[in-house]
């Protein structure tokens, strides 16, 4: 019982934050035709880019809660997920002391690279949500929400990378996708991949979140940028 009470807790604090980074979009309201242009200071968007991922994570961690709470009607399912699984593409994947050694560009590409590595599995994670016979609206809006402010993300990424590299830095190769994420006839199977995809995404938006802040600290702060 105090596990779901702590949980509706949260759910409530997040749905009250969602409210306040919604009325302010990632991207530029005033930006011209293609995105070529923001009239919304470097400062700021990097801020709200910032902002906006820290968000992502926080109600990718609420979704994993939500979908552990829908699964005790499961009865026994094994979610365990091991230590090692790779989550992220290979070119993303690195430890705490690499991070302070990446250049500007690298951050940007990767968290572009990790934002459209996710779209797809997060759109098959919704609709098969859907097929759930006890799912909450609040995991079903939650993966919503997450899909949406994604691209939303996407955009101010691009607007980003623009603002910093110039027009030429958009050009990367994004690798393919390499899980499956076909729908299963196995309820089983679907189970533990729908588990998968919050797992691995959450531990991915957290990357993200990670450094879009590195960015925003040598980008703005110039200073105490160590800690991430």
């Amino acid at each position: 019982m105090k596990k779901t009470t702590v949980l509706q807790v949260c759910v409530a604090f997040v749905l009250c934050s969602l409210q306040a980074v919604i009325a302010s979009a990632v991207d530029c309201p005033d930006q011209e035709t293609g995105g070529t242009s923001c009239t919304i200071s470097l400062e700021k968007l990097l801020e709200r880019a910032a902002q906006h991922a820290e968000l992502i994570y926080r109600v990718s961690e609420e979704s994993k809660l939500l979908f552990e709470e829908m699964l005790v009607s499961f009865g026994g399912v094994n979610l365990y997920v091991p230590s090692g699984t790779m989550c992220a593409p290979k070119t993303v994947s690195m430890s705490k002391s690499e991070i302070q050694q990446i250049s500007d560009k690298w951050i940007l590409h990767s968290v572009l690279i990790l934002i459209q590595f996710w779209t797809n599995p997060l759109a098959d994670l919704q609709a098969s949500l859907e097929n759930y016979e006890n799912v909450s609206s609040a995991l079903l809006n939650r993966s919503k929400w997450m899909s949406s402010k994604l691209t939303s993300l996407e955009q101010g990424v691009v607007v980003l990378i623009r603002q910093i590299l110039g027009d030429g830095g958009l050009l990367l190769e994004v690798p393919e996708e390499t899980s499956d994420h076909a729908v299963s006839s196995d309820m089983l199977e679907t189970v533990r991949r729908d588990y998968s995809v919050l797992y691995c995404f959450r531990k991915d938006a957290h990357k993200i979140e990670t450094f879009l802040k590195l960015l925003k600290c040598r980008q703005i702060d110039k200073e105490n940028c160590s800690f991430f």
